[in-house]
């Protein structure tokens, strides 16, 4: 009994899993779910989406990109031209996942990109650099793991280069084994830097670079992305000048619902304790919207029903947290608010609103037209996007960067 009570109280004890370690979790979970899906694949037993697999991995590329400043070719300091790249890159990856019929060569030409000549970039800094290799050779312990990841990373991207660069290089179950070597290469390496950072990183020290993006807030603005993209698709869709690949867009939402619960412990229910039963519950999360980006329609009536009810409880949730503080002050003097604050407050009822109308049409299907859908989606991405930037505007104020509280 008291060691049921232990192992069900430490399923429950903190787990603070790094950004860098949960978007690497991610890469490596996509590409060891890829190998493993190629056996059957290979073999006609399950149909292939590449699209879905080359979206999500630019989706993943992005999300570093804007939250970290980390780019396939190294760490750059955090600037409005950054956050640009970083969108345009997710655009693009969003495009790919949701468009069935996308033939333009700029996807694969992309990648190429980040695993070939990044690749190499990244391990000739590693090699290189005063502050990588020799001083992490000369520290030794888990830095001489870190050393081994890093190597073997940039190896296989190069690899996985040569692979989308002649396709027919390897048959269908070699290039399963390298993509199953590859992930599980990056999963090492993220545990690595995980141990890394719990033992020797200052949390509180800041990051560098002036145009700072908190880990929510670009989360927030990756959402709105992919609100505004998939409202803007389905109006083309709906008229029939565009093939959609539904699978891939429930797959892809659940991914970016994985990466808040494990990065923030965030879910559309609202905000839980960073634990290991969140940790594992995000994985899963991650595993299904994996399986749905790669293999399609496999899991879209599970997936539909799931992102139904969760957006119609979050947005009823939200709604809640926001009104009943207002009802039960009514009667009582209040101080006057600012300006953005009230704007926020705003943003986050229409969004919460918005986020139940999307949650209904997922359950009720033909209720909402096509066309509204996908202007209410768009939307929701605008609000979101608004939100993105009456939050930064706010942390700027804490900062003291800016004076003016009534900013527009």
């Amino acid at each position: 009994m008291r060691d049921s009570q232990k192992a069900r109280n430490r399923f429950l004890d903190e787990a603070d899993i790094p950004l860098e370690s949960v978007l690497l979790f991610m890469a490596g979970m996509t590409l060891v779910i890829t190998g493993a899906l190629l056996f059957p694949i290979s073999s006609g037993r399950l149909e292939y989406y590449q699209n879905g697999l080359y979206g999500l991995l630019l989706v993943i590329f992005a999300l570093q990109i804007i939250t970290m400043g980390k780019t396939p070719f190294g760490d750059m300091r955090r600037s409005i031209l950054l956050l640009a790249a970083g969108v345009v890159i997710a655009i693009v990856g969003i495009a790919t996942c949701f468009v069935t019929d996308l033939h333009t060569r700029l996807p694969r030409i992309l990648l190429f990109i980040f695993f070939g000549p990044g690749g190499l970039l990244l391990l000739l800094q590693m090699l290189l650099a005063k502050d990588k290799y020799r001083t992490w050779k000369k520290y030794g312990g888990i830095f001489r793991q870190l050393i081994l990841g890093c190597s073997l990373v940039y190896l296989l991207s190069m690899v996985i280069a040569l692979l989308l660069w002649k396709q027919d290089l390897l048959s269908t179950n070699l290039t399963a084994v390298v993509v199953l070597l590859f992930g599980a290469s990056v999963i090492y390496l993220a545990g690595v830097i995980w141990k890394i950072y719990g033992t020797y990183v200052d949390k509180k020290k800041p990051s560098g670079g002036r145009f700072d993006i908190s880990t929510d807030n670009a989360l927030i603005l990756m959402t709105g992305i992919y609100m505004l993209v998939l409202g803007a698709l389905l109006i083309p869709v709906n008229l029939g000048l565009l093939p959609f690949s539904g699978s891939a867009q429930l797959g892809l939402l659940m991914v970016l619902f994985a990466i808040q619960m494990l990065a923030l412990g965030s879910t559309p229910l609202g905000q839980f304790p960073r634990s290991w039963l969140m940790i594992v519950l995000g994985l899963l999360v991650a595993s299904l919207g994996i399986v749905s980006c790669i293999v399609p329609e496999v899991l879209v009536s599970l997936l539909t029903v799931l992102v139904g009810v969760l957006n119609i409880l979050g947005g009823m949730t939200s709604i809640a947290k926001i009104t009943i503080p207002m009802i039960r002050q009514s009667g009582q003097s209040r101080e006057p608010q600012p300006p953005i604050l009230k704007r926020l407050a705003v943003a986050q009822l229409t969004m919460s609103l918005l986020t139940i109308l999307f949650g209904i049409s997922m359950l009720i299907s033909n209720l909402i037209p096509g066309l509204i859908l996908g202007v209410i989606l768009a939307a929701n991405g605008c609000v979101l996007t608004y939100m993105f930037y009456l939050l930064v505007v706010l942390g700027n104020l804490e900062k003291g960067e800016v004076d003016d509280v009534s900013v527009q």
